[in-house]
């Protein structure tokens, strides 16, 4: 078990056994980081900060599913634009991906659907579940667990789906370390100082937050700069980033 700040997306991830094995990623190191502190140069105001009003969802595509169906794991620090990403990955491909749904420990909060935003399970069944091998990667973070089962994977590939898995440095170790071959892409912002006005815009943290979130980006970018990632993309424009994502995913 480990301890870290766990970013979650609140729709679609799966229930538990074992799993197979598909062919197992190809990992090279791209040449990226122009310095230790910044993945590119000038960066623009980011489009993510505009207003809602001003984002207008990409119409759904007719292009065929990818030929490569692995999982696609999606790493990068909080703030850093995977969240929209891969929404606009889902509602323009609407029939081709699926986020997997998380297993934990917390009780749910007002809203929120079991099997929908999670599974929720108590500590013991989760240990349990864990000591049967049933997941590809889990976490403490505070008092609760989190983990991503590998039948989710399974059944979600078996009926013709591309799983996405929004991770943090941690879990995509473990997952290199599993049974699941997968594809990896790291989302980098253009520098630490962009990342931080993007945490700050949005409003909804306390300084403590915020401190803890930019103590951890350090470490999740310093982990993206050692390479073993299939694709770097630098988020500074997000129609570009969102381009260079889908071309990736489809080459």
């Amino acid at each position: 078990m480990f301890t870290s700040l766990r970013p979650r997306p609140t729709a679609a991830r799966g229930l538990l056994n074992s799993g197979g094995r598909s062919n197992p990623p190809r990992c090279f190191r791209p040449t990226i980081f122009a310095s230790s502190s910044c993945f590119c140069t000038a960066a623009k105001q980011h489009p993510a900060s505009a207003s809602a009003s001003a984002y207008t969802p990409p119409p759904p595509s007719t292009m065929t599913p990818p030929t490569d169906r692995r999982p696609i794991i999606i790493s990068g620090p909080s703030g850093v634009g995977k969240g929209t990403l891969f929404n606009m990955l889902f509602e323009k491909h609407p029939d081709t991906y699926t986020l997997s749904i998380s297993h934990t420990t917390r009780s749910p909060r007002p809203g929120e659907k079991h099997g929908v935003n999670y599974y929720y399970v108590t500590k013991d069944d989760f240990r349990e579940l864990v000591a049967q091998d049933k997941f590809v990667e889990n976490a403490q973070f505070g008092d609760n667990f989190y983990g991503t089962s590998k039948m989710t994977i399974e059944e979600q590939t078996a009926k013709g789906k591309v799983v996405v898995l929004d991770i943090e440095m941690e879990g995509v170790k473990q997952v290199r370390n599993s049974s699941i071959g997968a594809r990896y892409v790291f989302i980098a912002p253009p520098s630490e100082e962009e990342l931080e006005r993007r945490l700050r815009g949005r409003g909804t943290e306390t300084e403590d937050s915020v401190l803890k979130r930019l103590a951890q980006a350090k470490k999740e970018l310093e982990f993206g700069r050692q390479g073993g990632f299939d694709k770097v993309i630098v988020n500074e424009d997000l129609d570009k980033a969102y381009k260079e994502l889908e071309e990736w995913i489809y080459a």
